[in-house]
């Protein structure tokens, strides 16, 4: 090895720059298995030769760099990482270190408070006088980035505590000033639905949750962040004002979260010393907690419950020595690719996927991943017979990230996109500007087969019971043609299939007809049409009553509606142009479908509400309320809200940045209010 000092400073730089690239940038260039291992052997040097110990390395600093297009915030309270420990071995030194700085007499108080540890990014909320004030990223501790409007867009955080609970407030009143931890995360269905829209309309796709969550908050733009599936956990009051009787432990404090109206995870579990062993287990299944969970998790979080243990233990240079965070290896692995096929998707698209030697992945043995299309394989140089990493997180499709290039020994084959559809021999077409191949056959048996599984899916009409191999065998057996056949299947002819004996048979039935009920807003997820997922589909149809509206809609109002862009508009007007289409529709009405959306019952006189009979337009961005808020207010009082300014408009609620909506209506005539002048009420029909 070279001389050790040149050996730390050169790890340094390296870990800095991986550091850097993660948090600064959220555009890792290695894994964080590879990362973690940097860090340790820059530990491991720091400890082996302490005269080398720089105030500045990665190792002391909390965190990484600031970027420079957000103003800069500093955090009243440090905003700490957390150390590591990566399997039950580190736990029990980790006890054993409190039970040493603890005095004897505390230790039959101590208990432990075991969190998930999200993979999401990191947020501090700072309230005033219960209203949330501002919001920044962790960015290296001591000092982040103002992500105020963005964040108001996540509808879980509260602006305003406490939030009311059943109908009343809460007892207990916040602090006057109140900060707040907390994962700001994207549901990996979510992720999915937004990257697999991305590949259809040929731009940028996301690694992973982690990454899209981060990318939506740091937007220059908050109504685009508005656009994308955003959620949060919070998980630790950072710092609040004195008040009388605060919480003595953390695990009251996140009672107290859930009392004021914060998103408080309930996977969380409390542990008394003694039960020290039930504690191991618990952390150590998280692989299982993951795999059940609709997001995922890096690890789990064990602290101190006690707040004066907490104090009593303090902190290192970089962490509380009161928590640490349990992970383990295994989300990500080298293996052998063995061949490469293809997949035909409902929509026609042709996906490239990876046959792997088998090996074993977050307690999973993974044999295939996706190779996503045909220009990530060429840009990566991805070849058959390449030794390659692959990760997996969660119940998420394995992936393949990178070959390892300099394990190729000549015998690695470069890989082609076939020509033609494996399914149905149809020629592949690849539109301009895109980076995905379809196939165009409308016919094509793997379509349909992927067509059902989509619409059967617990994001559109959630038929439990319907899943792939039964599609496969429906439409093998020609019981199904059309997505409608699905509600014509021929039950007694099923039951003589093998496996299907009368009591499944008719669970089945029953799931099939129960999803009829489910309501226009899945119906139309369950359409398949390109760009529209669940979170689309309840923001177009607020704007109609029935799918039967949205079908005779132009594309002038399907552009006007907040959050519909010209492509997705020209993808719902297209598709309901379309004589099969609006066929489809029409037998799905004959076969009981319900295609309007729920009147809502109302105890008081619609006629006798402030807005009845008012239509409403939204624009821009508000004060306090997000448009979700301001158009519940206005439905609540009898009013009705639409997507585009026309002469049947009564009033514009306008914010910041208004637009064309704006100028509109001022040509029109239509009154046009502010977010102050809505919640008076009164006022504005004198």
């Amino acid at each position: 090895m070279d001389h050790p000092k040149k050996h730390v400073e050169n790890l340094r730089k390296t870990v800095s720059h991986h550091q850097y690239r993660y948090y600064v940038l959220d555009d890792p260039e290695i894994s964080d298995a590879e990362f973690d291992s940097l860090f340790r052997r820059l530990q491991s040097l720091e400890e082996q030769y302490p005269d080398l110990i720089d105030e500045n390395s990665p190792t002391v600093r909390v965190g990484g760099g600031i970027a420079a297009r957000f103003e800069k915030v500093r955090h009243q309270v440090p905003v700490l990482s957390l150390a590591n420990a990566f399997g039950e071995e580190d736990l029990h030194r980790w006890r054993d270190r409190l039970l040493r700085l603890l005095p004897e007499e505390e230790h039959a108080r101590l208990s432990y408070v075991v969190e998930p540890k999200f993979d999401g990014l990191t947020v501090v909320l700072q309230f005033e006088n219960g209203r949330f004030s501002l919001g920044a990223t962790r960015g290296d501790g001591e000092v982040g980035e103002n992500i105020t409007p963005n964040l108001r867009t996540v509808h879980q955080l509260p602006l305003q505590i406490p939030v009311s609970q059943n109908g009343s407030h809460p007892e207990e009143q916040p602090p006057r000033r109140l900060v707040v931890r907390g994962e700001v995360y994207v549901e990996e269905e979510d992720f999915q639905q937004f990257n697999q829209a991305q590949v259809e309309k040929g731009e940028r796709t996301y690694a992973n949750p982690r990454n899209f969550a981060a990318g939506s908050l740091r937007l220059l733009d908050s109504g685009i962040s508005a656009e994308r599936p955003l959620k949060l956990w919070t998980y630790h009051i950072v710092a609040q004002d004195e008040v009388e009787d605060t919480a003595i432990s953390h695990w009251d404090a996140l009672n107290r979260l859930r009392s004021w109206g914060f998103p408080v995870c309930e996977e969380s579990r409390r542990f008394k010393d003694n039960e020290w062993e039930e504690l191991i287990k618990f952390v150590s299944s998280w692989h299982e907690l993951r795999a059940r969970l609709p997001y995922d998790l890096d690890g789990m979080v064990v602290k101190v419950d006690l707040l004066a243990q907490q104090d009593q233990l303090g902190f290192t240079g970089k962490d509380p020595r009161w928590a640490v965070a349990f992970k383990t290896g295994g989300e990500e692995a080298t293996t052998k690719l063995l061949d490469i096929g293809v997949k035909v998707g409902r929509t026609g698209a042709i996906t490239p996927n990876a046959t792997l030697a088998p090996v074993p992945i977050g307690g999973v043995t993974v044999q295939a991943a996706t190779l996503h299309n045909a220009d990530y394989i060429e840009e990566l140089d991805i070849r058959i017979g390449d030794v390659v990493l692959v990760k997996r997180a969660g119940d998420v499709i394995p992936k393949v990230l990178r070959p390892l290039k300099e394990l190729r020994d000549g015998s690695e084959l470069p890989y082609r996109m076939p020509t033609h559809c494996p399914s149905c021999s149809e020629l592949l077409v690849r539109p301009p500007e895109e980076v995905a191949t379809y196939c165009v056959n409308n016919a094509c048996p793997d379509q349909l087969v992927r067509k059902v599984e989509h619409f059967v899916s617990k994001s559109a009409m959630d038929i439990v019971g319907l899943g792939t191999k039964q599609a496969e065998l429906f439409v093998d057996d020609g019981y199904v043609h059309t997505l409608a056949d699905i509600y014509k299947l021929p039950w007694d002819r099923i039951e003589e299939t093998e496996g299907y004996g009368e009591k499944r048979v008719e669970n089945l039935r029953r799931a099939v007809e129960e999803s009829k009920t489910q309501g226009p807003t899945r119906l139309l997820t369950a359409l398949g049409i390109r760009f529209v997922g669940s979170v689309v589909a309840e923001l177009v149809m607020e704007y109609f009553d029935s799918l039967n509206s949205l079908m005779d809609a132009d594309l002038e109002t399907l552009s006007d509606i907040e959050g519909v862009g010209p492509k997705i508009a020209e993808a719902i007007a297209s598709y309901f142009a379309l004589g099969p289409n609006r066929a489809l529709v029409q037998a799905f009405a004959d076969q009981g479908v319900e295609l309007a959306m729920p009147n809502l019952d109302r105890e008081e006189d619609a006629a006798t509400l402030l807005f009845a009979g008012k239509t409403f337009v939204i624009t821009g961005t508000l004060p306090t309320m997000s448009r979700a808020e301001a158009k519940t207010h206005i439905e609540s009082m009898g009013g009705k809200v639409t997507g585009s300014v026309s002469s049947r408009t009564d009033f514009l609620l306008a914010g910041e940045k208004a637009g064309s909506k704006l100028t509109k209506a001022q040509q029109l005539g239509v009154q046009v209010l502010s977010e102050q002048e809505l919640l008076q009420g009164d006022a504005v029909l004198e």
